[in-house]
């Protein structure tokens, strides 16, 4: 019985030596080993997504609750038991949030959020002519408008290139006070603001006298 012959290869023309049929062995277990690891990584990186899917619909998550509003009565009662001065309580619209109402740096101020943009109002005790000035940037009044009757500061910020979000203000004297309405909001949500604030604006000019 004749030894078996030797296999051509084809690419070759001719059988393997054994160097060669040795790289070739080499280099099919090298791919071998390569795709197993790369489907044993695709495996693994399905699981860690299944996993992180798991913990992200399966932990219980809500919206949490909002703070409740600020009771703007009460801050101004006790605001006018620590300065001893007559402290306005801002006749806000109903759908207005109340987020803040104290004395920073010696002024009162409460802060509102309408439907839109946030209304800011502040009472001066004894300001000089250049508080309202320094608390819109150095701006100058743009108009004046009369609103029940009271004479008020216009200040259109809406063209100018400002970065703190003001876009219109109100200003007007109450006695020795000064009151101010400003913050990212429109002329009528101003007015609305101005109109909450009549009686008392009167109220301490008459104090005031």
């Amino acid at each position: 019985m004749s030894a078996k012959e030797p296999r051509i290869v084809a690419e070759l023309g001719r059988p393997e030596t054994p160097d060669e049929t040795a790289a070739r062995k080499a280099e099919s277990s090298r791919v071998h080993r390569a795709s197993q690891n790369t489907r044993n990584l695709i495996a693994a990186l399905l699981v860690t997504v299944a996993v992180v899917a798991v913990i992200y619909f399966g932990v219980p998550r809500g919206t949490p609750p909002e703070p409740e509003p600020v009771d703007v009565s009460s801050s101004a009662a006790a605001a006018e038991d620590s300065l001893g001065r007559t402290v306005i309580v801002p006749e806000a619209p109903a759908e207005w949030r109340a987020n803040s109402a104290r004395v920073e740096d010696g002024v009162w101020r409460v802060v509102y959020a309408p439907a839109s943009g946030f209304v800011r109002i502040a009472q001066g005790f004894d300001e000089a002519d250049t508080w309202v000035s320094g608390e819109l940037g150095g701006l100058a009044p743009t108009d004046s408008t009369t609103i029940d009757g009271i004479t008020w500061d216009v200040y259109d910020m809406t063209r100018s290139s400002r970065d703190d979000n003001l876009t219109y203000a109100l200003a007007t004297t109450a006695g020795d006070d000064t009151v101010l309405i400003y913050g990212d909001l429109t002329a009528e949500t101003a007015e609305k603001a101005a109109t909450g604030l009549t009686d008392q604006i009167r109220a301490l000019q008459e104090e005031q006298q």
